[in-house]
């Protein structure tokens, strides 16, 4: 019956004109690849997903919370998660981009640096370099805190560690937020290059936390640092029972500045022992956010369901924590919503998940888009023009500051002259700026230039004056020191008691008018007096005898 059937099909294909067998063998084909093209969707719908999460380290809250994501997430859906085990947050973003890896936990901190890194490479690099992916963030998972232990209780500051020995591991995100520290506090030699302060890690190329613990514990190291959860098991473990003391970390919003994933942070009082309570009160440190994310090439539909899973069922996730780690459990209420944290410089959020958390919002944008974009070249437009005045209006400002300055600088070269007069005119140009000020023509920091320039001419002017007044003492001595010779030289003058009397008087007046005419000082002249005194006292004794 099947050699039938084809004949009469071919048969019927064979009357059909040339146009009729074109359109039908294109519907054929689109036919056949419609179908190809659903059977693979279904397959791979119903095939599972696998994907690896690199976690950290096994004894790290990450792992922790990641193992248990892992069993929540498999027991909701039909994805499959592999979790490996990794030294550093550095190791496992670059196997992320490298397409090892789908899902990383990591720092938020390394992660913004390092993406920004690569951001800049990835346009310096060759095209086969392109192909790496991007990391895109999920979740906030939980807070970690900089943490920092020592037994010497004279410790009270980060920056008191300079030239002692700190126990940490030279490698992965928490050595990098050590140096982030180091390079805050200025903890370098000279060199400005070699660190002020010796890590134990740096020539052990196994050297891992549990190391850097044993060191701390038996007094190789002077302090320990951890970028870790607080109520941290290893920290309590040395807190508890090798006099550990806690120090705070201070001012986190000025690191913020360069490294704005870092935040503000606290160790709350009694966090590791509760009598006595340790910390002794709440403890000031910075925060950086435990984030997890994922590869820009993972299918978006699979992120939004892992977003889903791990959003609505934090509870199961807690459960799936096992009881021996208690204090894991309550970082499980910190995963949400990236965009909810008060946290800057994050890598942006994944497709999958920003789809997630927009489930509910409104098409608004979508529906108004016309006027949106109209509305938004109008502010665009409007910005720029107030940009270009402002930019005018600061460079007249900058212009006549200047013009202060240049003055206040060339008057500098006329202080030789008149120098009351010099420091009229330096006063005058002064009320100027002054007035400027006031009036908002110049700005306050280009006052402060100003300033800076009328001190330094002012100065000058001081030393000048200063100069010519020691000069004039200096020659008021000099005319002084001659009188006071010429009364000496009578005393060796043999002539009558009454004609040295007589020289010795013209001698006074002569003084008496250098006086008057302040060309010797009353400091000069009350020396002279003296001098005077005993030359007359000398001629009378001489004579007498």
């Amino acid at each position: 019956m099947a050699p039938i059937k084809t004949s009469h099909f071919l048969k019927f294909f064979q009357n059909l004109d040339p146009v009729s067998r074109f359109v039908f063998l294109s519907l054929g084909l689109c036919s056949l690849s419609l179908l190809a093209i659903g059977t693979w969707g279904l397959v791979d719908r119903w095939t599972p997903p696998e994907l690896i999460l690199a976690a950290g380290d096994k004894e790290g809250e990450s792992y922790i919370i990641s193992e248990a994501i892992e069993k929540v997430v498999e027991s909701k859906s039909n994805i499959k998660i592999t979790l490996k085990e990794t030294d550093s947050t550095s190791e496992s973003l670059e196997m992320l981009r490298k397409n090892e890896i789908a899902l990383a936990a990591v720092q938020a901190d390394v992660a913004a640096e390092e993406m920004d890194t690569f951001s800049v490479n990835k346009v310096q690099s060759l095209p086969s370099e392109e192909k790496k992916a991007d990391i895109r963030t999920i979740a906030i998972l939980y807070q970690d805190l900089f943490q920092l232990v020592v037994k010497d209780p004279k410790i009270l500051q980060f920056v008191q560690l300079r030239g002692k020995t700190v126990a940490l591991p030279a490698k992965g995100g928490q050595y990098q937020s050590f140096l982030r520290m180091i390079e805050h506090y200025s903890l370098f030699k000279k060199d400005r290059q070699t660190l002020d302060v010796t890590v134990t890690g740096v020539q052990k190329s196994n050297y891992d936390d549990k190391q850097a613990e044993e060191d701390f514990k038996s007094g190789k190291a002077d302090a320990l640092f951890r970028v870790r959860a607080p109520g941290n098991h290893g920290i309590a473990t040395l807190v508890k029972d090798f006099s550990g003391q806690l120090v705070a970390i201070q001012q986190a919003e000025a690191m913020k500045i360069k490294h704005p994933a870092l935040e503000n942070g606290t160790i709350p009082l009694g966090a590791y022992r509760g009598n006595p309570p340790v910390p002794s009160e709440d403890l000031p440190t910075v925060a950086v956010s435990r984030i997890l994310v994922a590869s820009d090439k993972v299918d978006k539909n699979i992120i939004k369901e892992i977003t889903r899973i791990i959003i609505e069922n934090r509870q199961d996730i807690a459960n799936a924590i096992s009881p021996e780690h208690p204090e894991v459990k309550s970082l499980v209420a910190n995963i949400d919503d990236p965009r909810k944290a008060n946290t800057a410089g994050l890598p942006p959020l994944h497709p999958g998940a920003l789809a997630f958390y927009e489930r509910d919002r409104p098409s608004f944008i979508q529906e108004n888009a016309d006027y949106l974009g109209l509305l938004l070249t109008v502010i665009l437009l409007t910005f720029y023009w107030i940009r270009q005045l402002k930019i005018w209006m600061e460079s007249r400002r900058k212009n006549e500051a200047d013009d202060y300055i240049q003055s206040a600088i060339n008057l500098m070269k006329t202080i030789p002259g008149n120098l009351d007069t010099s420091q009229k005119r330096l006063d005058e140009i002064f009320r100027k700026a002054a007035d400027a000020l006031i009036d908002e023509r110049i700005s306050q920091e280009s006052f402060r230039t100003f300033n800076e320039a009328y001190k330094t001419t002012r100065e000058a002017i001081d030393r000048e004056r200063l100069q010519a007044q020691e000069q004039i003492q200096r020659k008021q001595r000099e005319v002084s020191a001659t009188y006071i010779k010429t009364m000496v030289e009578l005393l060796h003058d043999r002539r009558k008691k009454d004609i040295l009397q007589q020289k010795l008087d013209k001698v006074l007046n002569e003084v008496a008018e250098k006086l008057i005419a302040e060309e010797i000082s009353q400091e000069s002249f009350r020396t002279f007096i003296e001098a005077y005194r005993t030359t007359r006292e000398a001629i009378e004794r001489n004579y007498e005898l």
